[in-house]
């Protein structure tokens, strides 16, 4: 296995991916193109909404030639492993960003969840994209009082200065919390809105001209720039692209080596869980978070046939950092978390304790976090003419398309950052480079 973040050939396949989509492993052609004026590195949902939006909207007669590399198959890293769920942080996130920081930057980053949430459920009803998207109600469920009341005391806060995202989360205790919840134990729970789409962005691209390239991992971009050209190393050749978008996640820093330690490569679990067919048991049609302490969780979201998608097991996979931090091979399980779900279901919810439920499917896949806990977004410091679109934390279901269209406005349009409605704390810079202080690891 590479010494520097890499995919790895032999990935687990997620239960997203069990049905291949004709894109899954594309070549627009049988050699690159020579010559582009934009290549994005990284076929996720970060590479394939970059290349929608810079698309979108353009004259044919003028649009910028754009190359999408991916060393995988389309989809296959952290848009593969995820949840399913577009799941804004309302609940935890904003007291403590207000603490953090202030009230109005807390209530930038919360209105900017719900946009993204309300502008990816526009753009499915928009385009009629074929996807299992619904609006429905998430909900934090909490079994230590301890847990919910610092909470609930800064949501509480935040509603006295006229918040207006705070009012956004219903809160609930004791019976009323274990009655609405379904959830065995439960003392609290906050509940907000939530939706459970990214092949579709990638066809619309390819539609309009977009060369899509798996299997076609990219090794280097050279140091400086030739005439005005960065050269992209693959394994198939070298493309001259005028513009380079990192959209490489959790395996940027080999290929972008100022990004090391800045944004690392995270390794996470998830699962598909069902019941035999005519198991009697109750639909979920929320979304959850069950918190287990602090930063320790798991997340789930019902499917359309009754079954979960659950991931997340960190209080067996955080105490163990070797298993997660700086780890980039999904190729294997993460051993102690392999069996955590086995019986999630009837040791959760009420009515699923004869259910039969089980696991399908159970999977790992890669994720980028970041040292200071926010995404790097805009222009590379001192490369003219490269662009990173990386480093989500595991929530890029929630940042994503709107931070997409964001910097599309940049890189089209040459927009600078502070208009472009991405919000301040993802803005890329020097100074964050810079910053040796690692959050991740506390």
């Amino acid at each position: 296995m590479s010494e520097t973040p890499f995919p790895v050939p032999n990935a687990i396949t997620p239960y997203w991916r069990k049905e291949l989509h004709p894109l899954d492993s594309h070549q627009s052609s049988e050699t690159l193109p020579m010559e582009q004026d934009i290549v994005i590195i990284g076929a996720g949902y970060s590479g394939a909404a970059l290349a929608y939006y810079l698309l979108d909207g353009t004259d044919p007669s003028s649009r910028p030639t754009v190359t999408i590399l991916e060393a995988r198959q389309a989809c296959s890293g952290a848009t593969a492993r995820n949840g399913g769920h577009v799941r804004p942080d309302l609940y935890a996130g904003l007291p403590a960003r207000a603490k953090r920081y202030d009230q109005e930057t807390a209530d930038e980053m919360a209105l900017f969840e719900l946009a993204n949430l309300h502008a990816v459920r526009d753009l499915v009803q928009e385009k009629e994209i074929d996807c299992d998207f619904r609006m429905t109600t998430s909900m934090a469920v909490l079994r230590d009082p301890a847990l919910a009341k610092p909470i609930k005391e800064g949501l509480d806060e935040l509603l006295q200065w006229g918040s207006p995202t705070a009012k956004l989360v219903h809160y609930l205790e004791g019976k009323e919390a274990a009655t609405f919840s379904g959830v065995k134990g439960a003392t609290a729970v906050f509940s907000f809105q939530a939706g459970s789409i990214w092949y579709s962005l990638l066809s619309s691209s390819v539609d309009k001209g977009a060369q899509l390239h798996t299997h076609t991992p990219v090794t280097k971009v050279s140091d400086s720039q030739e005439g005005g050209f960065w050269n992209v190393n693959t394994p198939r050749g070298v493309i001259k692209a005028k513009t380079v978008i990192y959209a490489s996640n959790g395996y940027t820093s080999t290929i972008l080596p100022e990004y090391k330690n800045r944004i690392i490569p995270v390794r996470g679990i998830c699962s598909h869980v069902g019941a035999p067919d005519g198991a009697e048991h109750p639909h979920l049609p929320m979304t959850y978070s069950l918190r287990h302490g602090t930063n320790l969780y798991d997340y789930q979201v019902t499917r359309p046939d009754g079954s979960v998608v659950v991931g997340g097991a960190r209080t067996e996979v955080i105490p163990r950092v070797k298993e997660w931090y700086n780890v980039w091979d999904d190729s294997k399980l993460i051993e102690p978390a392999a069996h955590y779900f086995d019986d999630h279901m009837q040791r959760n919810f009420r009515g699923w304790e004869n259910s039969g439920a089980k696991v399908n499917s159970i999977w790992t896949g890669i994720m980028g976090y970041t040292n200071d806990t926010y995404p790097h977004v805009g222009p590379v410091p001192s490369k003219p003419g490269q662009y990173i679109c990386a480093g989500f934390n595991g929530h890029g279901m929630s940042f994503i398309l709107l931070t997409a269209r964001g910097l599309a406005k940049i890189v089209r349009d040459g927009v600078p950052f502070s208009q472009s409605g991405v919000p301040r704390l993802f803005e890329t810079s020097e100074r964050r480079l810079q910053e040796e202080k690692n959050e991740l690891l506390g």
